[in-house]
């Protein structure tokens, strides 16, 4: 909290310089003032760097993220109430938005899709990617080549807390935006945090967290995979399992072993398994359930041979997974629900990341000389409860002229 603080107040007080002398502190990345963003000629360069393989990759996802996004959109509508007042509500994009990437130990093309693409479908003319730059001040071509798909319109070099609170309080080269979306560590979740008021955020979430909640008919090996699956993302990852079946704890762990020995990042999923994994074993699925509500994971895998009857009990997820064959890594990189969700907790208050979270709702209200005399009655006598004598009045006056 107090590091953030520092950073926020110093983005405030010094601006762009700020920006670059955090960089340098953090990143070890040298920015200069003129070259806070990526230019032209490097989205040109990425455009041509990325093989095809992974632009139909990109493609893919996009096509989905579009389509579930826009079943999601709200739209206007109106209707007049017993009164005979037409209302209804009104929905518009923002105008300008920014979405945060993170980049440290990975790039994270999925993220830049399954943050810009629903602000993409919503239509907000401006959107504003945030992502730290690699050696040398370059942005990895993957991921630059997956944010301009992704309907970026300019994407700033500057990673961390430095980044959000360059997006909401603005600076030289960075207008401010009426919007932040997007995942990121501690110190990006903590200035989102604080700046709450300064700026509109969507969620808070912070590390990847998986629940898989199983009887006797999971598949070992598959949840195994799962649970690693999301262990790689890091030391700060949290990874667990409940299950009512000892046969099955017993031979997931046997999986995880067997399967460790194989994975290129095998030391961060160990770091992440023995720093916050866990393995519960439960006398009923209603137990594990009950878990589920009160953990709200980020991630819950749902195996279980009745699964209406228990879909029903689970409360809290950010996503929910339902059978052997639903891997949590469709849903990471391609299934089209974004995976920007909440964690530690935050799924009994948020939701995940949505298409409307873009959109800026307003109430609209109209009404003729025969609703307003309908209303007259009411309104009056709420105006005298509440002693606001005007209010009366100035419904009167449309009546009585």
């Amino acid at each position: 909290r107090e590091t953030v603080e520092g950073i926020v107040a110093a983005v405030r007080e010094r601006g762009d310089r700020a920006l670059i002398e955090l960089t340098k502190k953090f990143d070890r990345v040298s920015l200069k003032a003129g070259g806070l963003f990526v230019s032209e000629e490097e989205f040109a360069d990425a455009a041509r760097e990325v093989p095809s393989a992974t632009k139909k990759a990109i493609a893919a996802s996009r096509k989905n993220i579009h389509a579930f996004a826009k079943a999601s959109l709200r739209k206007d509508w109106k209707q007049k109430n017993a009164q005979g007042v037409q209302v209804g509500e009104r929905f518009v994009p923002y105008d300008r938005v920014g979405i945060y990437v993170p980049g440290g130990k990975a790039p994270l093309v999925s993220t830049a899709l399954m943050t810009g693409c629903f602000a993409q479908a919503a239509k907000v003319p401006e959107i504003v990617a945030a992502t730290p730059a690699g050696p040398g001040g370059k942005v990895n071509s993957a991921l630059l080549y997956a944010l301009q798909q992704a309907g970026a319109t300019e994407v700033l070099k500057v990673g961390g807390a430095q980044a959000v609170a360059a997006l909401a309080l603005g600076t030289k080269s960075v207008r401010r935006v009426d919007k932040i979306a997007g995942p990121g560590n501690a110190f990006v979740v903590e200035a989102k945090r604080q700046l709450v008021g300064a700026v509109s955020i969507d969620l808070l979430p912070g590390p990847s967290e998986i629940l898989i909640v199983s009887d006797s008919s999971g598949r070992a090996d598959f949840i195994a995979a799962d649970l690693l699956a999301q262990a790689e993302h890091g030391g700060d990852s949290c990874a667990g399992f409940v299950t009512n079946s000892v046969r099955l704890l017993k031979a997931v762990q046997s999986e995880i072993e067997k399967q460790l020995q194989s994975l290129s990042r095998a030391d961060y999923i160990r770091e992440s398994l023995e720093k916050a994994g866990f393995a519960v074993l439960v006398k009923s699925l209603g137990e594990a359930v009950r878990i589920c509500n009160d953990f709200a994971p980020e991630h819950l895998s749902l195996i279980v041979k009745d699964e209406t009857k228990w879909l029903k009990e689970v409360r809290t997820a950010g996503a929910i997974y339902l059978g052997n064959d639903s891997a949590v890594a469709v849903g990471d990189f391609l299934a089209g629900p974004s995976h920007t969700l909440p964690t530690g907790g935050a799924g009994k208050s948020f939701s995940g990341l949505r298409a409307d979270q873009f959109q800026r709702r307003t109430s609209v209200v109209k009404m003729n000389r025969e609703a307003a005399a309908k209303s007259l009655p009411i309104v009056q006598e709420f105006a005298r409860v509440e002693g606001l004598d005007a209010h009366g009045e100035s419904v009167r006056i449309r009546v009585d002229e």
